[in-house]
């Protein structure tokens, strides 16, 4: 990573990031040309899974080359360039957070790991509950497994890039800071948070 002050390595860090964003960008090889699908997803223990139906170019795509890479994007405040004081448009930016992994993509068989990861994602994406726990001894869920396709990658490689100001003067810190406060969106106090803590 060229800007290493933006570099994060603290597992915990990469998965707030994970567990706070609903989507991501999975990105294939198909007949050697670049395929990106939004897809979201679950990391659930050590890999990042998927659902989707069993057919279609996604699937065919994987078949053919199981190499794969994911990006999940959460962003934060944008910074324009008059917080800096200027008229000038050069330091319009914005804060966000980032994680990229590469890997190998399965194709998960077992009907109860897939209830356990299909519950995993229903716990996130619906954590106030409200439904019937997955799992495959259920009439009402067993046609539905079998129909489902559960992807699971593999990370070999995982990098996590946070930009919030870490690289600026304290005093241009503690000045983006105060027009965040004064413009006061609960995206602008996200990014505050963020930019004590790193």
């Amino acid at each position: 990573m060229r800007r290493e002050e933006f570099n994060i390595e603290d597992e915990k860090s990469i998965d707030n990031i994970l567990n706070e964003c609903e989507y991501g960008t999975l990105s294939l090889i198909s007949d050697n040309k670049p395929y990106c699908v939004a897809l979201n997803f679950v990391k659930y223990k050590d890999s990042i899974y998927f659902h989707g139906a069993k057919e279609g170019k996604k699937i065919e795509t994987i078949k053919q080359n199981s190499l794969a890479s994911f990006l999940v994007v959460k962003p934060y405040s944008i910074i324009p360039s008059y917080f800096s004081d200027t008229l000038a448009a050069c330091p319009a930016t914005q804060f966000f957070a980032s994680v990229f992994i590469e890997g190998k993509i399965d194709f998960v068989e077992d009907l109860n790991k897939k209830s356990d990861v299909l519950n995993a994602l229903m716990e996130k994406l619906q954590s106030d509950g409200g439904y019937e726990k997955i799992a495959y001894d259920k009439p009402m869920y067993t046609k539905m497994i079998e129909k489902t396709a559960i992807l699971e990658l593999k990370p070999t490689n995982v990098s996590c890039k946070i930009k919030v100001g870490q690289n600026l003067p304290q005093s241009k810190k503690d000045n983006i800071m105060k027009k965040l406060h004064e413009r006061g969106t609960v995206q602008d106090n996200q990014t505050i948070e963020q930019m004590n803590t790193h």
